[in-house]
């Protein structure tokens, strides 16, 4: 049996934290935030990740703060998705983001650059201001989602904080993107895995619900122990109870080096993706 558990944590490359290896994602959660982040955590998630876009960075703030976790304990990810203008009024923008989360004298253990669509000159304003944020400290690592390796290598032009320590990209059997997952494991960044339950698409797929009976577990256990397997930080996510506890509950198996190959071999490349593929320009 694997010795993957709850309490696994994977180093960063520019910080200190450790980032868990098993996180809760909170998009579309809406009004059920607080409850569903309660939740998460009251099931042993560590890891939480919100984002501007989702618009309950408060909320997740609120949960965090009345879930009686000490602080240190739960790792907090955010995301800033465009610039706002300026340097100065990107570099706020982020600011604010901490602020709602975790208040005037708080910090985010991790904040990412959300979509690599802002262009170069976008992307070197909003890297820039995470990485102001980062040597102040309100943040302790910094990353981007959805780059591609051009996108990363670019970054050596301008970036002080380099490589990100993290890149949170669309991952699952149907859309594993090989070429930029291969990189970042090259480069220590972090891969992290959004989608990994590919929304329920895959819920009657054959070969998932074979897999299921096999192990005795619901496709969406056997989705994020593939990922886990995969070296991934796979964020599931949901609004029902029930479903987020029994999504961490995937530490009393492991899938064979057979299976993991099956599913493998699922992989459709950028056809695959449900939200996005990565993109090299």
């Amino acid at each position: 049996m694997s010795t993957l558990s709850t309490s696994d944590l994977l180093p960063l490359r520019n910080s200190r934290k450790r980032i868990p290896r098993l996180g809760f994602g909170t998009h579309e959660t809406g009004p059920q935030s607080v409850q569903a982040t309660l939740t998460a955590l009251k099931a042993g998630y560590r890891l939480i990740d919100t984002a501007q876009f989702y618009r309950n960075e408060t909320e997740v703030g609120q949960a965090v703060a009345q879930s009686g976790i000490d602080r240190d304990d739960v790792f907090i990810t955010t995301k800033i998705m465009t610039p706002a203008g300026s340097p100065e009024a990107t570099y706020q923008k982020v600011v604010d983001s901490v602020n709602k989360i975790a208040g005037s004298d708080g910090y985010v253990d991790l904040f990412l650059i959300h979509s690599s669509s802002s262009g170069p000159a976008g992307r070197k304003q909003l890297w820039q201001a995470l990485e102001r944020l980062f040597h102040e400290g309100r943040t302790k690592s910094i990353g981007v989602s959805n780059y591609g390796v051009q996108h990363i290598e670019e970054m050596k032009a301008y970036a002080k904080v380099w490589p990100p320590d993290v890149n949170q990209i669309e991952l699952h059997p149907w859309c594993q993107q090989r070429r930029i997952e291969r990189y970042c494991k090259s480069n220590g960044i972090v891969v992290q895995a959004y989608c990994p339950l590919v929304r329920g698409n895959k819920a009657n797929d054959p070969t998932l619900v074979g897999l299921g009976k096999k192990y005795k577990k619901t496709t969406a256990q056997v989705l994020v122990r593939y990922a886990l397997q995969k070296g991934w930080v796979p964020l599931p996510k949901s609004g029902t109870p029930e479903r987020i506890i029994a999504n961490a509950d995937v530490y009393d198996f492991e899938i064979s080096k057979d299976d993991m190959a099956t599913l493998d071999s699922l992989d459709q490349g950028d056809a695959g993706a449900v939200l996005e593929a990565v993109i090299d320009d």
